[in-house]
């Protein structure tokens, strides 16, 4: 019956298969992983693996007690069927006739009589018992020797390994995310456990039954054992060969669908052309006809599957046959066996090969685990380069605090082929305070971090006092360094407690002092809980200007020789900035202070200022000297005193420090943080707004914090949602139109479900045979059930192939259906619905994919496998109480039990795995935290108190897991030995009915195969609850959003014949959805009239492109309205509004097929001629450009466009919207990305384009608009003047200076 569980096991070791092949090269031998094993531990694991091989004993030992029994019913049977002749009897243990002599068969033997069947029923169900006890202790012991065995290795790999990886130096975590490193100290070394826990002990005993099964074959008959083994590889190679078919079909399906899944995320990526362009018909089609291909292979891989399953059972029936007919023939003709011997020897190879089969996944287990080791081991036995926990090195005496740097070249090892410092020498005195400045990526702040010996120079070498940073102890030399960072890093626990880890054994006085000195003393005590107040993970309670202070006093509680500020104050505003800065100054007196700063006004006073640029020292002296230079300082200078006046100008505070890296252009060092605000900065000075995005308010250095709390809001939210889960019958409601298939797939299923009980049937009949005195007789009944069996053989593969055929079919039609119906509910919700993070195409990918094949796991081949258990339950049921309703109701009490067992073995380890990870959760936080501020700790020699903080925390896991190892083992005994207990009763009981009620005893066993085969179905079918509640899930999602309801609907509104184009702004208010809290428009008025041309100027943010992409309808005004031919827009049909308007924008979205599809892609409404194609393009200047292609119009323009220039893609853009013949015209900045040359060439085209349209302009370049009939100044969501070229520039007001100087209008 285990059959299915090894085809599973054989198919999953096929997909896994060629992965394996290439880890293995490399991996780490089984054995290895046993390398912290103490010899306590080896001494459990031997013991553990004794008890398992025991174990495995037990179900073959089991069989010998079977076939005794089997003799002694049967023998009980002929004596019966003899003693009915009134005129036998039995005396002292033989047959007599009543006259007194002896019975004699026809050959001259004598029968004997005499069983008393209810005392040997009794002795055989204590040998059950017996060994039901000695398994449940076995059991016991080989589970919890192994699992606490693994428990205990477990512990010592995990602290080995973070000790280890917290000794290594930093240039180890540059190449090695932090991410990475914690999921390896939880799953990797989860994956260890696995393979050297109660897996083995389990592989031992399922090796241990195979091998003794085999032996009782062998002893009771080896004729019959060897024709067995001999068509078992029938069933082994069937089995390979579904496992290679089904991998290679996965494969292409996988394949076919990633083609779908492309076209998906083409689209969704690029939805408002897409949406402008009214094309979203013609994606879906195109989404399904991808989808198609996907089906066929689907369908395929389920009848492959549905033929193999079929091939096994039917091999399997007919080698019951086959053994059934050979093993009477040596009972009755060679009397060579017993009716026994040939059950137990049956039985005996079944048990052995379906063992071996169950013993397949564990190796699964083992080879992960090596694959997993490999990482880990390695790191293990790395040696670090700069290990910070030895204890070698020279401790001076006396330390004055001199600095040199002799001639070092330096690179990161995680980009060695970026020079950082190029033979650096710079001497540095004791006493002094130096600061360093130059632009990002110049070498500073590297060179900092080689003073505190973070790395080693490559050439050259760096010395303190005369002596190489190298030849000194390193935890005493970073105790001589105080370090105050640009992001300082708190650790998550109060502020004393994070002051304290600047220095071992502090005082409260000590700290008091050091928050005086570093103006933090005041802000604290104004602070409820005072010192203890607990600063959040990584600081996040306090303001940056707090953190910084506290982080000043940690590195004053060292009391430091050497004090590094690492740009300090960058983060600051200026308030705070002064206040830690004069903390700084007082704390400059009688220590080495090497200050980093990007803003110079910090640090004008340094007694020597270093000019750094590209790794080299380039100038040196104090303020004045430098600005009389004219290096590198003084152009730092200029740069930052003009950039301060015209931040004045702009409007909007901002950090200088930013101004000055952009300049210099070169973010190579800088956060990424930093560098996202920089890029904003970036796009507010080039003025480039880039296409459809909302233009960020120039310079908003919010933005980064805006976008951080809306995710976190957005993910809240998720979590806290309740999982509704969605009604089975919506579901098959979608898959109505596959009646038919479902109902020949159940039909399938049903049959395939009886064949089971069925087998009961015929098995008990066969034994009941020998009963039969008549030979003759014996024969043909046992010839008639041969027949049944290779007639239920071929019925069976029929039927599975049925069963797999349609629900795979039926299953398949589903998950397409759902896809492209789910894909177009996505097409059909507004624009604003896709600006939130939670749909972004990646999300929507992802969703169409797994979605809708998970809801096919509640309808497809789940239902033919539930219907499969319930009909063998069923027909079980019916058999067994048809014949004997008493012995059933007696097992009928052990079946919960064994039914409790099966479920209590699935969920008992799922269980424990949720605990283990809830317990390693506290652990993990203590490493994420030490991993992810490395730097800190190092710079703080903190390593020993983190790794001694892990270690104790991994205590409590530790703990339960030894406690769960007990618990486990009993489980495990407990369901192990509930199958002996029910058979002892069971036997015990049906030898009663036997001699009481005269019961047939092949009911006997007939009623308890019965019972024994629903007890496994019903394991089966409460297996399957997953994977249906997961469906479920999915597919509440998935009517979620099938049933929300568009916010700008696609199907109702007016439209009208002769459309003209008249536009009216009426005091339109609007903010974008995703970003609540800033309004864009504020109040916009302005109206164009037919056939004219309107074009909007002004900075980026002020609303221009949101004005446009009211008129598509992308997303309606919050208050106020657009009126089109004086139509509120609100009320317009959008197909029909957008139908009439043509748009080109900054970056044209084009899609992955041909020049003329892409052009046609204009007008969806009906096909269109080449003809059409060649016109449009020959206005937009284009045709002659393509006739000079190879392909011409059949040129594949690739992804995005990608194989065409910026100005070809922009003439394709505008030959698409002038093929809709639009009476609306768009154009937002349609040529700012061209050079000049392309630039006239389109601008032309554009200029034929707008003649007799109504034309709505935005542009950054003012050439390109001087001829519009109103040219509009926005600023800040309103129009703060309009006219003519000529009228505003003799008004000389805000478009007049945007002319004359190009400044900025904001």
């Amino acid at each position: 019956m285990k059959k299915s569980d090894n085809l599973k096991a054989n198919k999953e070791d096929g997909e896994n298969g060629n992965e394996k092949k290439k880890e293995d090269a490399l991996s780490v031998g089984y054995f290895q992983l046993y390398r912290f094993a103490t010899w306590r531990d080896t001494a459990m694991m031997v013991v553990g693996g004794l008890c398992a091989l025991v174990h495995g004993a037990a179900t073959p030992l089991m069989l010998l007690v079977y076939g005794m029994m089997t003799d002694t019913f049967v023998a009980y049977e002929l004596e019966v069927q003899e003693l009915k002749d009134p005129n036998k009897e039995c005396l002292n243990d033989t047959i007599y006739w009543t006259n007194g002599s002896i019975y004699e068969t026809d050959d001259n033997q004598t029968v004997a009589c005499g069983v008393n069947i209810e005392v040997q029923m009794t002795q055989f169900a204590y040998y059950y018992i017996g060994i039901g006890s000695g398994v449940l202790l076995v059991s016991y012991f080989q589970i919890m020797l192994w699992v606490s065995a693994a428990a205990r290795q477990t512990q010592r790999i995990r602290k080995t390994y973070f000790r280890k990886v917290m000794q290594m130096e930093i240039g180890w975590f540059d190449c090695n995310s932090v991410g990475e490193l914690n999921t390896r100290i939880s799953d990797d070394i989860n994956k260890i456990n696995n393979a050297i826990a109660d897996q083995v002990s389990i592989f031992i005993e399922r090796i241990s039954t195979f091998i003794f099964g085999f032996m009782v074959g062998f002893i009771g008959g080896w004729k019959l054992t060897l024709v067995v083994v001999a068509v078992s590889p029938l069933i082994g190679v069937g089995a390979g060969l579904m496992a290679m078919a089904v991998a290679r079909l996965t494969g292409r399906e996988l394949k076919a669908y990633a083609k779908a899944g492309a076209v998906a995320d083409e689209v969704l990526s690029s939805i408002r052309t897409v949406a402008a362009f009214g094309g979203e018909e013609k994606e879906a089609e195109r989404y399904d006809k991808n989808l198609v291909e996907a089906q066929n292979w689907g369908v395929k891989k389920g009848s492959i599957i549905g033929v193999f399953q079929g091939y096994l059972w039917c091999i399997i029936f007919l080698c019951y046959a086959l053994a059934f007919w050979y093993g009477s023939k040596l009972v009755i003709d060679t009397n060579e066996l017993s009716p026994g011997d040939l059950i137990q020897v049956f039985f005996g190879v079944l048990v052995a090969a379906t063992n071996l089969g169950q013993a397949a996944p564990c190796l699964e287990a083992f080879a992960s685990g090596r694959a997993a080791a490999k990482t880990i081991f390695e790191t293990i036995d790395r040696e670090p380069e700069i290990d910070c926990m030895s204890e070698d090195g020279y401790k001076l005496d006396k330390v004055k605090g001199d600095i040199e740097f002799h001639n070092v070249t330096f690179y990161y090892p995680s980009r060695p082929d970026v020079k950082i410092l190029d033979s650096l020498s710079l001497h540095i005195s004791a006493g002094e305070t130096t600061a360093f400045v130059g632009p990002s990526g110049s070498g500073k702040s590297s060179a900092v971090q080689l003073m505190q010996r973070f790395y080693d120079p490559k050439e050259g070498m760096v010395t303190l006092d005369g002596h190489d940073l190298r030849s000194l102890n390193i935890q005493w030399l970073r105790s001589l360094i105080g370090i105050v960072e640009q992001e300082p890093v708190l650790f998550a626990t109060t502020i004393a407690e994070n002051i304290r880890y600047g220095r071992a054994g502090v005082t409260m006085e000590d700290i008091i002092q050091a928050t005086k000195e570093a103006n933090a003393y005041h802000f604290i005590m104004d602070l409820p809980q005072k010192f203890d107040t607990l600063v959040g993970e990584g600081g996040g309670q306090m303001s940056g200007g707090q953190k910084q202070r506290i982080a000043i006093a940690r590195a004053l509680v060292r009391n430091p020789r050497i004090l590094l500020l690492d740009m300090a104050t960058s983060a600051l505003d200026n308030e705070s900035e002064a206040i830690v800065q004069e903390a700084l100054n007082k704390v400059h007196s009688e220590r080495t202070t090497i200050s980093v700063a990007h803003r110079l006004s910090t640090i004008r006073s340094a007694d020597v200022i270093v000019g750094f640029e590209h790794g080299r020292v380039v100038e040196k002296g104090t303020h004045g000297e430098l600005l009389e230079r004219q290096g590198v300082y003084f152009t730092l200078v200029t740069l930052q005193n003009q950039g301060s006046s015209n931040i004045a100008h702009d409007g909007t505070r901002e950090d200088s420090e930013e101004e000055f890296d952009i300049k210099l252009g070169d973010f190579k060092r800088s956060s990424c943080r930093s560098s996202l605000r920089g890029s904003v900065r970036m796009r507010s000075q080039s003025k480039l707004s880039s296409d459809f995005v909302p233009d960020f308010v120039s310079g908003s250095l919010r933005i980064t914090s805006d976008v951080d709390t809306l995710e976190e809001n957005s993910l809240e939210n998720n979590a806290n949602e309740p999982k509704e889960s969605a009604s089975v019958a919506r579901i098959l409601k979608y898959n109505r139109p596959e009646w038919p298939y479902m109902l020949l797939g159940s039909l399938g299923a049903a049959i395939n479900g009886s064949v089971n009980p069925i087998y009961a049937v015929l098995f008990s009949q066969i034994l009941g045979t020998f009963a039969i005195p008549d030979l003759d007789e014996q024969r043909r009944q046992i010839n008639g059930i041969c027949l049944l069996f290779c007639i239920v053989a071929a019925i069976s593969f029929f039927s599975q192939f049925i069963q797999g055929y349609s629900f795979a079919k039926s299953g398949e039609l589903l998950t397409r259906r759902l896809r492209k119906v789910g894909f177009q509910a996505m097409l059909k919700q507004e624009i604003g619905w896709f600006d939130n993070p939670e749909n972004s195409p990646g999300a929507l990918t992802t969703r169409l994919a797994t979605d809708a094949s998970m809801v096919q796991g509640a309808t497809g081949s789940q239902i033919g496998m539930i219907i499969n258990s319930l009909t063998s339950i069923g027909a079980s049921f019916i058999i067994a109480f048809y014949f004997s309703w008493k012995l059933t109701l007696v097992i009928l009490g052990f079946l919960p039990l064994i039914g409790l067992s099966g479920v209590f073995q699935a969920k008992m380890l799922t269980g424990f795995a949720n605990e283990d990870k809830k317990a390693m959760e506290a652990a993990g936080r203590v490493s994420s935290e030490a991993l992810g501020n490395i730097r800190t700790i190092a710079g703080l020699t903190k390593e020993r108190f983190f790794v001694e903080s892990f270690e104790q925390k991994l205590e409590l896991p530790y703990k339960s897991a030894k406690k769960r190892a007990n618990i486990y083992g009993l489980c495990f005994g407990l369901t192990q030995c509930v199958i002996f207990m029910a058979y002892a009763a069971s036997f015990r009981f049906g030898g009663y009915l036997v001699r009481a009620e005269g019961l047939q005893y092949m009911l006997v066993f007939r009623v308890i195969s019965a019972v024994v085969i629903s007890g496994t179905a019903l394991g089966r079918a409460s297996s399957f609850t997953p994977d249906y509640a997961k469906a479920k899930t999915a597919a509440a999602q998935f009517f979620k959003l099938l049933d929300r309801v568009p916010k700008i609907s696609h199907t109702d509104g007016e439209k009208w014949e002769n459309f003209k184009g008249e536009i009216k702004f009426l005091n339109c208010k609007f903010t974008y959805p995703t970003r609540p809290d800033t309004q864009v428009l504020k109040g916009l008025v302005v109206s164009v009239k037919p056939g004219q041309t309107l074009a909007f100027v002004g900075s980026s943010g002020c609303g221009k492109s949101t004005s446009v992409q009211l008129l598509e309808r992308f997303y309606d005004p919050d208050e106020g309205k657009v009126l089109i031919d004086g139509h509120p827009s609100d009320s317009v049909s959008v197909p029909f509004l957008r139908s009439q308007i043509g748009i080109v924008s900054q970056e044209p979205v084009l899609f992955d097929c041909t020049i003329a599809e892409n052009i046609q892609y204009g007008d969806n409404s009906h096909r269109i001629s080449m003809e059409e194609v060649f016109e449009a393009a020959k206005k937009a200047n284009l045709h002659d450009f393509v006739m000079t292609l190879p392909d011409k119009y059949e040129t594949q323009v690739g992804a995005q466009g990608s194989q065409l220039s910026r100005g070809q893609k922009q003439r394709i853009a505008i030959a698409r919207a002038i093929i809709r013949n639009p009476k609306i015209l768009l154009l937002d900045e349609a040529t700012s990305a061209l050079d000049t040359e392309s630039e006239q060439i389109v601008q032309s085209a554009l200029d034929e384009a707008r003649k007799g349209r109504t034309c709505i302009v935005i542009a950054h370049r003012l050439s390109t608009i001087q001829n519009a009939d109103i040219i509009a100044v926005m600023s800040h969501g309103v129009v703060i003047e309009k006219g003519t070229h000529e009228e505003l520039m003799a008004k000389r007001g805000a478009y007049h200076k945007l002319v004359t100087t190009g400044a900025p209008i904001s």
